[in-house]
């Protein structure tokens, strides 16, 4: 049976295609001329010079100075991403914190808030209408800088999908509609951005693509991420993708149960990994004020803090080594409260990742278990998601009204 073809696209719709092309290529190069571009995506200089001159006028591009190749020929003027104009806005909510970061089209994380507060204590509506706040603020200081988000990207504890949480144990949230309600509030305290959209997805999902896209990872696209907060969560890439699962909700090591007999987790079931191996957990047992304090302990050798350590990175490994082993990934990156404590937590770790995995590619002295770099964070991952629709389709988001 014959399948149908595909429309051929009209004029219109490959110049947005070679509008995205140019874009794309500038930014990921950083700096660049005319020249350069046209011969790594394959089009004529002068259609590559129509369209820079486009993506010019729309304060997509700037001009910067000249460059000289060393070969014969007049110096070409150095292209670069705008650092204003379109802009990510990320909203990270988690048990204890809010942090909202507004990042340029140069990955520039231009501005950043952080509020503690104790979300566990309060409301859905309430934790939501407070993170609008904090993003509102952002978002004047963003309007003086010039920048104008294209949209509000959430990162939220849990398992999310369509805009809502459907389970954040850690939270006692069940089916709460965060996009909506995040929305609503910050319209109410911003009338003229009631017309941004706003989209969500998992906090472990978001700091694995800023580690993906801002880390130091270097040629590697196939890892599994680790963020310690009050409790775990996880994430998987696959040659640069997430893997989400058929429901979006792949990656919850957290609750993978690590010891049956285990206590109660908050989920429901019984020895959670993060029973052992969260921030509340590893507190809990240690007596630390917060993670500072632990560190501090661990450093000094205060007896019963390195072994609670070697403990939790032990119940880490045997997590670790069943994904694995599933998944067979070029490394496990450990984010958020654990590259602080990885001097205590990787020995423990790596042996059992030694013992259990079968491919025997997880030697203890080797370098497949990292720290995530000290600059990705979830917030961060969700304003660079913003970005990345912007760069793929860049007229959509030319002259936004959301400044």
């Amino acid at each position: 049976m014959n399948q149908p073809t595909e429309p051929k696209a009209d004029k219109s719709g490959v110049r947005r295609h070679n509008l995205s092309l140019v874009l794309r290529t500038v930014h990921e190069a950083g700096e660049t001329t005319r020249a350069a571009v046209a011969a790594r995506v394959g089009l004529t200089r002068p259609a590559v010079s129509s369209l820079v001159e486009q993506l010019l006028d729309l304060g997509f591009l700037v001009e910067s100075g000249k460059t000289f190749s060393g070969q014969a020929g007049r110096p070409g003027t150095v292209l670069k991403p705008a650092d204003t104009g379109p802009a990510g806005l990320g909203v990270e909510i988690n048990v204890d914190y809010v942090t909202v970061c507004v990042v340029d089209l140069t990955g520039a994380d231009r501005i950043r808030r952080t509020e503690r507060l104790d979300n566990r204590a309060a409301e859905a509506e309430d934790v939501l209408a407070r993170a609008a706040v904090v993003a509102a603020e952002a978002l004047e200081e963003a309007a003086e800088r010039r920048l104008a988000p294209a949209r509000a990207g959430l990162a939220l504890p849990g398992l999310v999908s369509g805009g809502t949480v459907r389970q954040a144990p850690n939270l006692g949230w069940n089916d709460v509609p965060a996009g909506s309600l995040f929305g609503a509030a910050l319209a109410a305290l911003r009338p003229h951005t009631a017309g941004l959209p706003v989209t969500s997805d998992n906090e472990a999902n978001m700091a694995a693509l800023a580690e993906l896209w801002f880390g130091s990872l270097g040629e590697l696209r196939t890892f599994l991420h680790l963020t310690g907060e009050i409790g775990v969560g996880g994430a998987i890439v696959v040659r640069g993708e997430l893997l989400r699962g058929a429901h979006g909700f792949a990656g919850e090591i957290g609750h993978l149960v690590v010891d049956a007999e285990g206590p109660l987790c908050r989920c429901g079931s019984r020895g959670c990994l993060e029973q052992y191996a969260g921030q509340a957990a590893l507190l809990a047992v240690t007596g630390a004020a917060d993670v500072p304090d632990l560190a501090r302990r661990a450093e000094a050798a205060e007896p019963g803090v390195r072994t609670a350590l070697a403990d939790a990175g032990r119940m880490l490994g045997r997590a670790l080594s069943g994904a694995v082993n599933l998944l067979d990934p070029e490394a496990v990156v450990l984010g958020g409260i654990y590259p602080r404590l990885m001097p205590w937590l990787a020995p423990a770790l790596m042996e059992e990742l030694a013992a259990r995995v079968v491919s025997g590619l997880w030697a203890p002295d080797g370098d497949r278990l990292r720290p995530a770099s000290a600059t990705t964070d979830a917030a961060r991952g969700a304003a660079a998601l913003v970005l990345h629709d912007v760069l793929a389709d860049p007229l959509s988001h030319a002259a936004l009204p959301h400044a």
